[in-house]
């Protein structure tokens, strides 16, 4: 009888994680990525161009990568649940306070600092997965998280993209931060304590010291530089989409253009498909196969057809999400003791790719255009690809060398 109520304890605290966790999720990208679907938007309320408007989007992804930084240093000394939970409540005071700026330079600062606050939920919350929940569920536990980041940013680009098409971008922000609110007062209510983290004081040079091994070994700067790279294209395609599809021969209305955000939903697939293959295959090798998908989806993009376009870029999302959530479980489970620097370093990564890629690439598109602009990303994939390539070689010469030990 113990035992059965022990499960069900057990089980009971994971569901509460698991939904605590993915509310964070949809507060987080539903503000991060605000402004990616508004860009025309922008252009026309502050009168600048659409390589400038993109800084809307890459503001934040730059707080959030100075944010990580931080956070990086300053994470293991709070405990997860209480950082994550000042943080989604700040970040939505501030996107509230956003959409008062009268000039896009306070935008700009506002947003930034927005991206910085919400470090504190992407610092930390893979190390809560791994440090509260049984290593056999991981895998599904960080899918799921991923996939509320996921509704999140389809959710928070479709109502913006609809209610500042109707109303104007200042609703939009306005509706998103009272939202997030809500979703920060619900998981600060209900996040369970931390059972197995204790806030340690880690010496300024000791943490430069994880820092650099981190950024040394074999096994995590691959995937820092998969992130990046990944992340890069698919914002890139997510931020200028919207610019093509407005522009003849499409010409479609903003009701229109706000479906495609739908296309997340195939993200969230992605999320869960291989969260659920890697409990049971080498992540590794799955990785691989995501970033090829990945190709295949950018390839649709490439065709001047809306049926193709839509078909490449569900294919695409499912891919990308596919190798963030390989990426990601293997930096968390090979992190050990630096759990909290390794996926700070992950996000940093992650996000630096956005900003810079994100807004390079628009400065591409808008001097060579659309093939140029699918070009460069093309590049950026296949330099994903040959790192993955690396990392799969590498892990079968260790396995070859380890068989010939053994049998010596």
């Amino acid at each position: 009888m113990k035992e059965m109520n022990h499960s069900r304890e057990v089980i009971g605290r994971f569901r509460l994680i698991r939904n605590c966790m993915f509310l964070s999720g949809l507060s987080v990208f539903a503000q991060l990525y605000l402004f990616q679907p508004m860009l025309s938007e922008v252009c026309r309320a502050f009168g600048v161009t659409p390589a400038e408007s993109s800084l809307s989007v890459s503001a934040s992804t730059a707080g959030m990568a100075l944010g990580l930084i931080v956070m990086a240093f300053k994470a293991d000394t709070v405990s997860r649940e209480r950082l994550m939970g000042v943080s989604l409540v700040v970040s939505s005071l501030l996107t509230v306070a956003s959409g008062f700026a009268e000039n896009y330079p306070l935008l700009l600062a506002l947003n930034f600092l927005k991206g910085m606050v919400l470090a504190g939920v992407s610092s930390v919350a893979l190390a809560y997965f791994s440090e509260e929940v049984d290593k056999s569920m991981i895998g599904l536990a960080i899918s799921l998280y991923l996939s509320g980041n996921t509704l999140g940013g389809m959710s928070g680009r479709v109502v913006a993209t609809l209610v500042s098409g109707w109303g104007g971008w200042q609703p939009a922000v306005w509706l998103i931060g009272v939202a997030s609110l809500v979703l920060g007062g619900l998981f600060c209510w209900k996040i369970p304590s931390g059972k197995h983290f204790s806030a340690v004081s880690v010496s300024f040079k000791e943490k430069l010291c994880q820092m650099r091994d981190l950024l040394t070994q074999g096994t995590f700067v691959p995937m820092y530089l998969i992130a990046a790279l990944s992340m890069g294209i698919f914002v890139s395609v997510y931020n200028y989409l919207s610019f093509l599809l407005e522009s003849p021969p499409f010409s479609l209305p903003h009701h229109w253009v706000a479906l495609i955000f739908t296309m997340y939903v195939a993200g969230i697939i992605g999320s869960v498909v291989a969260g659920r293959l890697s409990d049971r295959y080498s992540p590794e090798m799955l990785l691989q196969g995501m970033l090829l998908l990945m190709g295949a989806g950018m390839a649709f993009l490439l065709w001047m057809h809306l049926g193709a376009i839509v078909s490449g870029l569900g294919l695409m999302t499912f891919a990308f999400f596919g190798t963030h959530t390989l990426a990601s479980r293997i930096v968390s489970v090979h992190a050990g003791q630096m759990k909290s620097s390794a996926t700070s370093i992950y996000w940093l990564f992650y996000y630096a790719g956005s900003s810079l890629v994100g807004s390079f690439s628009g400065i591409v598109l808008s001097r060579y255009g659309w093939f140029s602009f699918m070009g460069l990303l093309y590049l950026l994939l296949a330099g994903a690809l040959i790192i993955s390539l690396g990392v799969v070689w590498r892990n079968r010469s260790r396995k070859v060398a380890c068989v010939r030990v053994t049998r010596e």
